[in-house]
């Protein structure tokens, strides 16, 4: 799959990193979405491969943060990165990983989807943030809780569907169908 030819654009000091991280067996469900609803608003092209392999990458950046942050051992029954070869590579790995996909979304020929791309991957890391400002508020709401799920998780589902119906060149009542649907 193209994700994992993605670990050829590292260094070759860095590839072994970068192929540890993107080899575990995840459900993808985030390219599946977004070669979904390419398909469901056109024919599925080369550009919706290329924005699911961003948005999984962005993905399993905050993956290897995530561990990274609560000291996992493991995911997927293997070594998380950090486990392997401490923080700071991996905090470096994670970064690594989001500078390839925001680098990779400057390739659109229409510069909008890499615009929402680079948005979506701050909503990401501040919903990440937020949640770690507020991991023992024992005053967190529903809605607070809600909001923070929707920023870290609920925005990169949000943007594969609304980007693959926008790379497809569909009505803009489609697009907005579609991100919210995400």
């Amino acid at each position: 799959m193209r994700i994992a030819q993605q670990a050829a654009a590292f260094d070759p000091a860095l590839e072994g990193y970068v192929v540890y991280a993107i080899g575990s067996r995840g459900k993808r469900l985030r390219p599946i979405l977004a070669l979904l609803a390419g398909g469901a608003t056109g024919k599925i092209n080369s550009n919706h491969v290329d924005l699911a392999v961003i948005v999984e990458l962005i993905h399993i950046a905050t993956l290897v943060h995530d561990d990274v942050m609560d000291e996992a051992e493991r995911r997927r029954a293997q070594p998380t990165a950090n486990a392997r070869w401490g923080n700071s590579l991996s905090v470096l790995l994670g970064d690594c990983l989001f500078a390839h996909a925001l680098t990779l979304s400057t390739n659109f020929e229409n510069a909008d989807i890499g615009r929402a791309i680079a948005r979506t991957a701050a909503v990401v890391c501040s919903g990440e943030m937020i949640q770690t400002q507020r991991r023992f508020d024992l005053n967190l709401t529903v809605q607070d809780y809600l909001r923070i799920v929707e920023m870290k998780t609920g925005s990169l589902f949000s943007t594969a569907a609304e980007l693959a119906a926008v790379t497809s060149e569909a009505d803009s009542n489609v697009i907005e169908i579609f991100k919210n649907f995400g």
